[in-house]
């Protein structure tokens, strides 16, 4: 016994000394060869805080931190280790550099990339660094940064993409179109100005803006995806088989990339790559929000690992509410379409009412419309119909009745918004002018327009009282809180 004891001090004499910096670094670079970040990172944050002063671990980490997405707390690193570590260490330029670029700071990331251009001109990232200053500059007359102001753009970008994400697309669009004039090499506003164009049932323009950004920029990624989704709303299977084929063969490093790809194949029904892709994400320490939980919980579903995507399921709810309904073995009567090739069911209905506006109604006839209320709508819109037992003939009925009063694309984008809820939570929508009018009273409003419920009443040739009492479901709706059913 004593001498098994004497065993146990020895060996525990032996741990301290072993885990040190080095001991947890090289369980560091074990996990980042396994493509482990989250572990590589706790193990190498442990690392530097036992060698704080260590300029290669504290690198590491820092280029951890950079495949982790996390630009910023990169570059804090980097700019520790100038500034406190080793100034001679020229590389670290350049990785900020890539982190500003990352992050949309094209100003601070090409004053990084022409330091470290001066600093190191034959250095061991020269070529990789010239290629960032190629991106980063434009050279005209003047020979300055294509990016004059790069602020301009940070904020203009901004707002693009929250009108985008508000369904404000025609708003979008013209500041889009103002940003790729200035900016006629940002690739970024091309992609999201065919979004915008697809959106309000434009699909061929939006494809010519895709093209453009694959003639001027081979291999956008983005821009693939988003051509794989439009030729999978039309139902051109042979090119979505052809592109989706080629995307399977990309590996891209940056998260985002893998993110874009892995939700791109979700969407359009590829859900063992889709998986492969999302849950690579999850395994390395990806905080995503609730659409990439989403998705991950849907091609997860899809691939057999029904705990997993149950597991996910309750982050989606946990950060969105009002996914509530919409998990993917809820099929019979989910909102969602599974293989629909849209960010949402409402801008998939959107989509089918713009084209019949728009006499493009044959584009989506041969889609893949895989839940009830969706074919339904379209049934409803292709024979125009009346039939007041069916909730979507109702909502066409709705939206149709605000368009031809409106004539405001928003306004019909925020009918679907609204009905859907309404649908979801078993209001009735047999009064179609008293929701329409409703709508049309709450979004004006919202825009602060000068307008009154009688003149609503008058428009849509009902009584004020009626109008009132819809106003008021679609408020309580708008807040998601329990009301009494119509």
């Amino acid at each position: 016994m004593g001498k098994q004891l004497s065993k146990k001090q020895q060996k525990a004499q032996v741990v301290p000394f072993l885990q040190d910096g080095q001991y947890y670094y090289n369980k560091g670079l074990k996990a980042y060869r396994e493509q482990n970040y989250q572990k590589a990172s706790k193990y190498f944050e442990k690392a530097v805080d036992l060698d704080p002063r260590d300029s290669v671990k504290l690198s590491q980490l820092a280029t951890i931190y950079t495949d982790m997405g996390k630009y910023s707390q990169s570059n804090e690193l980097l700019s520790y280790i100038l500034d406190e570590v080793d100034k001679d260490m020229t590389e670290c330029h350049y990785f900020m550099a890539n982190n500003f670029a990352h992050l949309g700071l094209f100003q601070e990331a090409y004053k990084c990339a022409t330091e470290y251009a001066k600093l190191a001109p034959f250095g061991e990232f020269f070529e990789e660094n010239e290629d960032l200053i190629d991106l980063l500059t434009m050279e005209g007359d003047d020979e300055e940064p294509f990016l004059k102001d790069p602020d301009d753009l940070i904020l203009k970008q901004d707002a693009a993409k929250s009108l985008l994400e508000n369904s404000q697309f025609e708003e979008a669009i013209l500041l889009l179109e103002e940003i790729v004039k200035e900016y006629p090499e940002f690739w970024s506003a091309h992609n999201n100005l065919s979004l915008a164009y697809f959106y309000v049932g434009e699909v061929e323009k939006a494809k010519e803006y895709l093209q453009t950004v694959l003639e001027q920029n081979p291999g956008n990624l983005h821009a693939y995806c988003n051509l794989l989704v439009f030729y999978y709303y039309e139902r051109q299977d042979e090119k979505v088989e052809q592109i989706a084929n080629m995307l399977a063969n990309v590996h891209p490093l940056l998260y985002e990339h893998r993110y874009k790809l892995g939700a791109t194949f979700a969407l359009v029904g590829y859900y063992p790559i889709a998986y492969k892709w999302l849950r690579s994400l999850y395994k390395q320490g990806f905080e995503g929000d609730d659409t990439f939980y989403y998705w991950l919980s849907y091609s997860a579903y899809f691939t057999g690992h029904i705990a997993f995507a149950e597991q996910m399921w309750e982050r989606v709810i946990k950060e969105n509410k009002s996914k509530i309904g919409l998990e993917p073995w809820n099929t019979k009567d989910n909102l969602h379409q599974l293989n629909a090739a849209s960010l949402s069911l409402e801008e998939r209905l959107y989509a089918i009412f713009m084209a019949m506006q728009t006499n493009k109604l044959a584009d989506f006839k041969a889609n893949r419309l895989q839940s009830q209320i969706e074919q339904d709508f379209l049934e409803a819109v292709l024979s125009e119909n009346t039939d007041g037992k069916k909730s979507a003939g109702l909502i066409y009925q709705i939206t149709n009745a605000l368009f031809q009063n409106g004539k405001d694309n928003e306004l019909v984008m925020f009918s679907f918004h609204v009905l859907l809820k309404a649908y979801n939570m078993d209001f009735s929508l047999k009064n179609v002018l008293g929701w329409a009018s409703a709508l049309h009273y709450v979004w004006y409003q919202e825009q602060h327009e000068a307008i009154s419920q009688s003149g609503i009443a008058h428009l849509y040739g009902i009584s004020v009282s009626t109008v009132g009492k819809y106003v008021k479901i679609v408020r309580e709706i708008q807040q998601d809180t329990e009301t009494a059913k119509v």
